[in-house]
């Protein structure tokens, strides 16, 4: 055991499942937390001893700072001793935000944008010529290099004097105080030019701002800066130069000035090259890149309809008010009488010009016009307060690419900055790893110009970034890549690089599975970074369960025997070598001597398949993929080679809209062939199943309505006239008033955060006495709710329908859950999980394809076998399954793997190996192949 100070002490906890557990973690190791999933991992390492840490920071701010922090509530741990600060790096808690890209993720883009601002040659957005301008002191210089004696006139034309009559602009140059001007070409006395003036022509009068002769002996600096100042001012940034002698005329521009479009740029700051600000975002999509804009598919979807009959989908609701005599049907039946058209005709039956005048509005300019049913829809859109009415007319329109900015989010005039001949897009283009090659180069030209001090630290900054989002696996990531595309393993990854530029000693790193996502062979580069983290004196406890993670760490604590009340007890703790030689199933499935799939021979290959011809999306080079089915298909290759590209944003979209009706557009390809051999498609990913409390998994798998129906036919509930609604916890009747059927109260304490208490009215129940009182064979709704998964199936035995739904729970790995547990706690795999036993609980047709997206993640290797084992299962009743997937098991148990490569972003795209995962260990360019 590591010596006394050098392990924090964890005793007595008791968070979640654990049972009141001890445990040392030694410091400034890289320890493993693993076990089964629901064991008690993430209860001990996120809600015992980060939590704790966290506590302890934020009690040491005034209550003033604490009053600005949401609650912190000490864990349920007697004590932990030897704690120091802990940073928790999590899959949950990254920004989604469409404004996030990676480049402001990593602070990236924040460098480039100063490097844009001070360093960058504006041009013309509209004719690409380099804009130009000179400062008053550069003015100043030039002037006296002029001979001795020369003359010079300042003149300005001022933009108020534009649009007046020359009397009227005279009048307002007396009033400014100014004796001269230039009028018709001639210099000439205000008097003078008054007494020629027009009352009717409009005037193109020069201001004299001053007159002077250089004197090289003595020049009068003063004057000359403060009468360039003058005309600048008069003249909105121009200034026009005569040099009397040889009558020539300079022209000068304070601001960037083009001189053939007259177009105008001001100083350039770094926020005008921020999407997230109002100077340098483009104006028509605010700086997202995209905009929302209604589809005339969407709104007619069927024009086999009439207008009578609801073909104007948003419509359709106020057809029983047919009759009415205003608004938008009055309007419509005013427009078929004027372009002789009936509402009873179906709409593929009326010409183009009467399907535009309903859809965009008519184009005859009238008082009465009709404006269309896109206008009348944007308008509500723009005035309604309510976000259920928007989300309405949302289903209503598509996302486009901004058609002003074409997907870039800065301005023209920010687009036409360029540093080395490169504008600030092209550069953000750009992969982490091709930034980082252009970056040498670039350095180097840019200190040739000079600024020495400010190039070195900016490209020294956004170098170390760079190394290090390189160093945990995604130099593949492109710079403008949105946050809300990432994965939550990606990015996670990239708050770990953020973290290891931090340069932090002596802190705790929780982390929640960083290997999610990650090829094997990008899992050796996050080994190493993790390691640099371990050197600079860090303690890293990892959940985790990847097999070279666990291999290389220096403690190894595994949680069990089982999952939920089952688990939370520490079976075993030490090194890694020591666990190897162990007989507890972790141990085993490290050493090998048990397997994840004892499968002898994989199935062969049938006729039926789905081709896709020309994918493109993204870094696809136009490839053809041939997918069989009846077959469990994996789809492997390193990060960012392409996987979710083929699997998610082409054939899961094409196949919804073909089955669905789904309005996601499908990515880049050519043709989909043998849709004809399966007749329904599910999709299933890691999303959150629902994001409040009173979502949990008996709610989303429809197995809690099956159990209110149950009650509703007891005799005393039929006595009382109880409906089924009468035990949701949502509805008003049978819930608790006081907590609204939430079972826990909000107590605001002032100064402090806000504590959560059990409702004292029905104890955390959720529900009131008289429906507590119904009772099914002794047992009351909120009993049921507090049941787990194993626990209801044998209580509900006798009834097949919820035993079907509570057993395939179980058979996913969920047996462990509480029936009511919120969805908030659940992580991204149990929501996958919950989805997957949801879609499984359904009849299967025997023609069904399943796609999932990385099923194995935070699954141990108990819980790999058993999911496959369902999987199997459902290609056994003819079903076909797809998984995209980097666990080596699943891609070992398959039947057919579709490789994707050769490496990530611009170096993938391409199909490597199509076949049997046998075959793959001999493919030269697969990276799969030397890890199976």
């Amino acid at each position: 055991m590591p010596g006394k100070k050098s392990v924090i002490e964890i005793r007595g906890a008791r968070v979640n499942n654990l049972k009141n557990v001890d445990v040392d973690i030694p410091r400034d190791s890289l320890v493993v937390v693993t076990g089964l999933s629901g064991s008690g991992k993430s209860s001990l390492a996120f809600d015992t001893l980060f939590a704790e840490a966290n506590r302890r920071y934020v009690e040491s701010l005034s209550s003033y700072a604490r009053n600005f922090l949401d609650g912190f509530e000490k864990p349920e741990v007697d004590a932990i001793h030897n704690l120091s600060p802990a940073i928790s790096i999590d899959q949950k808690s990254v920004s989604k935000s469409p404004r996030s890209t990676v480049g402001t993720m990593t602070e990236v883009y924040d460098y480039l944008r100063i490097l844009y601002a001070k360093m960058g040659h504006p041009h013309c957005p509209t004719c690409a010529k380099p804009l130009k301008r000179k400062s008053v002191r550069a003015i100043l210089e030039e002037l006296l290099t002029f001979p001795d004696n020369t003359p010079l006139i300042f003149l300005a034309y001022s933009k108020t004097l534009e649009e007046k009559t020359e009397r009227e602009a005279l009048s307002l140059v007396n009033a400014w105080g100014y004796v001269r001007v230039l009028f018709h070409g001639e210099v000439l006395p205000l008097a003078e030019a008054l007494a020629r003036a027009s009352a009717t022509e409009i005037s193109n009068i020069g201001v004299i701002v001053d007159r002077l002769t250089i004197d090289l002996a003595r020049p009068d600096k003063e004057r000359i800066i403060d009468s360039l100042q003058t005309a600048f001012r008069v003249g909105s940034g121009t200034l026009f130069l005569r040099v009397n002698g040889s009558g020539e005329e300079r022209v000068y521009n304070e601001e960037y000035r083009c001189e053939e479009c007259g177009l105008g740029v001001p100083e350039l700051t770094p926020s005008h090259f921020s999407f997230n600000s109002p100077e340098g975002a483009c104006e028509k999509c605010a700086g997202l890149g995209v905009t929302l804009e209604f589809d005339p598919e969407l709104i007619i979807p069927n024009k086999n309809l009439s207008i009578a009959e609801g073909a104007i989908r948003p419509w359709s609701k106020m057809n029983s008010d047919r009759q009415a005599s205003h608004g938008p049907m009055q309007w419509l039946r005013d427009l078929s009488r004027r372009q002789r058209f009936s509402l009873d005709v179906p709409i593929k039956k009326l010409s183009s010009k009467q399907y535009r005048s309903i859809v965009f509005g008519e184009e005859e300019k009238r008082e009465d016009a009709f404006p269309g049913v896109i206008s009348l829809l944007e308008r509500k859109y723009r005035e309604t307060k309510s976000d259920h009415l928007r989300a309405e007319i949302e289903a209503y329109m598509l996302t486009k690419l901004c058609p002003a900015c074409e997907g870039k989010r800065l301005k023209k005039s920010s687009l036409a900055v360029l540093v080395n001949g490169v504008s600030l897009h092209e550069v953000v283009s750009l992969s982490v790893e091709k930034f980082l090659i252009a970056l040498k180069p670039l350095k180097e030209k840019l200190l040739k110009e000079g600024e020495k001090d400010m190039v070195d630290p900016l490209f020294r900054e956004m170098e170390t970034r760079m190394r290090a989002v390189e160093k945990v696996g995604l130099g593949y990531l492109e710079l403008s890549r949105s946050a809300d595309t990432l994965s939550g393993g990606e990015a996670q990854r990239i708050r770990l690089s953020v973290q290891m530029k931090s340069g932090l000693s002596g802190i705790i790193y929780v982390l929640d599975e960083p290997s999610v996502g990650l090829h094997s062979r990008d899992t050796e580069k996050l080994i190493h970074a993790l390691e640099d983290l371990r050197a600079a004196n860090n303690s890293l406890v990892i959940v985790e369960h990847d097999v070279a993670i666990m291999r290389r760490a220096d403690y190894i604590i595994d949680l069990g025997p089982g999952a939920g009340s089952e688990g939370g007890e520490i079976i075993f703790s030490g090194t890694p070598d020591k666990l190897l030689r162990s007989t507890l199933l972790t141990g085993q499935y490290l050493s090998g001597k048990r397997k994840v799939s004892e499968k002898k021979k994989a199935r062969a290959l049938g006729k039926e398949a789905i081709t896709i011809y020309g994918a493109k999306e993204h870094n696809l080079k136009n490839i053809d993929v041939k997918i069989p089915l009846g077959m469990l298909v994996a789809v492997s290759g390193v990060s960012g080679s392409g996987k979710s590209s083929l699997v998610h944003d082409i054939l899961s979209r094409a196949l919804a809209k073909h089955f669905y009706h789904a309005k996601a557009e499908p990515g880049k390809y050519k043709k989909i062939e043998g849709l004809g051999n399966i007749d329904k498609v599910i999709s299933v990913n890691q999303d959150p199943i629902g994001r409040t409390p009173r979502s949990n998994a008996a709610t989303y798998t429809g197995v809690f309505s099956l159990i209110r129906d149950l009650f509703a036919a007891t005799g005393e509930a039929e006595r009382e006239k109880y409906s089924a609604s009468h035990f949701s916890f949502n509805m008003r009747g049978g819930r608790c008033e006081a907590c609204q059927g939430g079972g826990l109260k909000k107590i605001e304490m002032y100064l402090l955060p806000d504590v959560y208490v059990p409702c004292e009215v029905c104890q955390g129940t959720r529900y009131n006495q008289k429906t507590l009182s119904i009772e099914y064979r002794g047992t009351n709704i909120a009993q049921v709710l507090r049941m787990t998964v194993t626990e209801a199936r044998s209580f509900f035995l006798d009834q097949p329908m919820i035993e079907e739904k509570l057993r395939v729970l179980d058979e996913v790995g969920l047996g462990y859950l509480v029936l009511g547990q919120s969805a908030t706690n659940l992580s991204g795999g149990e929501a996958q999980r919950i989805k997957l036993a949801t879609e499984l609980a359904r009849k299967s047709t025997g023609k069904t394809l399943y796609i999932l997206d990385e099923p194995t993640i935070g699954l141990h290797f108990e819980d790999v076998r058993r999911l496959l084992e369902v999987l199997e299962a459902l290609v056994d009743k003819g079903n076909s399954v797809l998984v995209v997937e980097h666990n080596i098991d699943v891609i070992r148990a398959a039947d057919w793997v579709l490789e994707l490569g050769p490496d990530g972003g611009e170096s993938g795209g391409e199909m490597i190996f199509s076949g049997h995962p046998e075959k793959l260990k001999t493919c030269k360019k697969s990276f799969t192949a030397k890890y199976l």
